[in-house]
């Protein structure tokens, strides 16, 4: 069972199922919704998502006829995707998760759309908070 919260907290979510064929997807659509180099997708049967609170508060952004993404509407926070021609699953937001997964990203995906400053294989330093000398 995984949980999972929006930024804000409204928005409250269980999965009681597996998380299948996780992605690091940088198509421009991922970059422009994330606001970030990636986004961090995977899959879940419709029928093992619960939202246990802030049911009214998701809305749907239809980008494409039958493509739906559902965001919190007091912070923003994508939650899931889905699409109408594939009805019984549901594309996660993995973000959005506050419990530890199991399953593992097969794949960067749409790589030649990448942002041009996102380097895969950077050896960039790594800290436990903010860099030093940043308050």
């Amino acid at each position: 069972m995984y949980l999972g919260k929006c930024l804000c907290g409204t928005v409250s979510i269980k999965i009681t199922g597996e998380i299948s064929d996780i992605i690091h997807c940088h198509c421009s659509l991922c970059r422009k919704n994330s606001g970030t180099a990636y986004a961090t997708n995977g899959f879940i049967n419709r029928a093992d998502l619960e939202i246990t609170s802030g049911e009214k508060c998701l809305t749907i952004f239809s980008f494409k006829p039958g493509r739906n993404r559902h965001f919190c509407t007091k912070c923003g926070s994508p939650v899931f995707s889905s699409n109408d021609q594939d009805p019984t699953r549901l594309r996660l937001r993995l973000g959005i998760l506050e419990s530890d997964i199991s399953e593992r990203p097969i794949s960067h995906n749409f790589v030649t759309s990448k942002a041009n400053w996102e380097d895969l294989d950077a050896k960039l330093p790594r800290y436990e908070a903010l860099e030093p000398g940043r308050k």
